[in-house]
């Protein structure tokens, strides 16, 4: 058994983790309060706009379509993932890389994959043995649409002009503080999709003034940076929301194992108070004999 100044070290050292892990949750849920707000106020607005614009490029002819919605044959692919700059969050970042390298080396097996990174921790761990074209984790200190379009448009260009053939975003989608779902989203080209709810409205007749095709050509890069966007946020808040899990784990795991290491240190103090009165008395004994 350990002494007792090994213990009491012991129990110091923990509850100053203790400390640490409690003020980071606290810190990680007022932040979470925040990015929650944002992205369940613009998760609506992106997912109709969306909706719309598969509707719209659905209606066009295949001659019409817009260049964001050029089927080719896939050699080459761009997989965007999307992590924090810190750790401490669980398995937020893990989640993230493991969907990442499972859809280089088997969803598009024999294809070139490159990646761009959004995240220290992603470009950190897909760097040493994938070749990562742009490291964007300043993203992060000033996180605006701007910023974030900014990327969306260096997306669309290297897309347009051929360079990739396909291009996906892997990020963790915000459902609540401890639920974050892995998503694996098409970027580029444009799918247009459209549910069977939807069969019988397309047979509608719409007025679009200006034309259909010059509103689409509109919608797109705005569609386009908006889902990027999302992406991104849906990241940030997911982050604040593992970490604040984790952390909170954390605070309950040093609780119990000071408690466990006070009762232990309780014990080794008896034993050796109890020693130490066995001593006396044995030595009591021996002078009265």
């Amino acid at each position: 058994m350990a002494n007792l100044k090994e213990i009491r070290n012991r129990i110091a050292s923990v509850s100053s983790t203790m400390q640490i892990t409690s003020a980071m949750k606290m810190v990680s849920a007022a932040k979470l309060k925040k990015a929650q707000d944002a992205i369940t106020a613009m998760r609506p607005y992106s997912d109709k706009l969306t909706e719309l614009l598969q509707s719209l490029s659905a209606n066009l002819d295949a001659d019409s379509g817009s260049k964001f919605s050029e089927e080719r044959e896939i050699n080459k692919v761009l997989i965007v993932s999307i992590t924090s700059n810190r750790g401490l969050c669980g398995a937020f970042n893990s989640n993230i890389l493991k969907q990442s390298v499972f859809l280089a080396e088997n969803t598009y097996a024999g294809k070139e994959v490159e990646f761009l990174a959004i995240g220290k921790k992603s470009n950190d761990f897909l760097s040493k043995n994938y070749n990562v074209i742009a490291n964007h984790s300043a993203v992060y200190d000033d996180l605006t649409f701007d910023n974030i379009a900014a990327i969306a448009e260096d997306l669309m260009e290297l897309f347009v002009n051929g360079t990739y053939d396909k291009i996906d975003v892997v990020y963790n989608k915000f459902k609540n503080a401890a639920t974050q779902i892995v998503m694996t989203e098409q970027f580029l080209p444009i799918v247009a999709a459209v549910s069977e709810n939807e069969t019988s409205n397309n047979n509608t007749d719409y007025i679009y003034d200006p034309s259909e095709k010059e509103i689409v050509e509109q919608l797109i890069p705005k569609s386009l940076k908006t889902q990027l966007y999302k992406g991104v946020r849906d990241s940030f808040a997911s982050e604040h929301g593992a970490r604040m899990t984790a952390m909170h784990k954390a605070t309950d795991n040093a609780t119990e194992l000071r408690d466990q290491l006070k009762l232990t240190y309780n014990k080794a103090r008896q034993a050796a108070i109890t020693n130490e009165i066995l001593e006396i008395v044995g030595g009591a004994e021996a002078l009265n004999n």
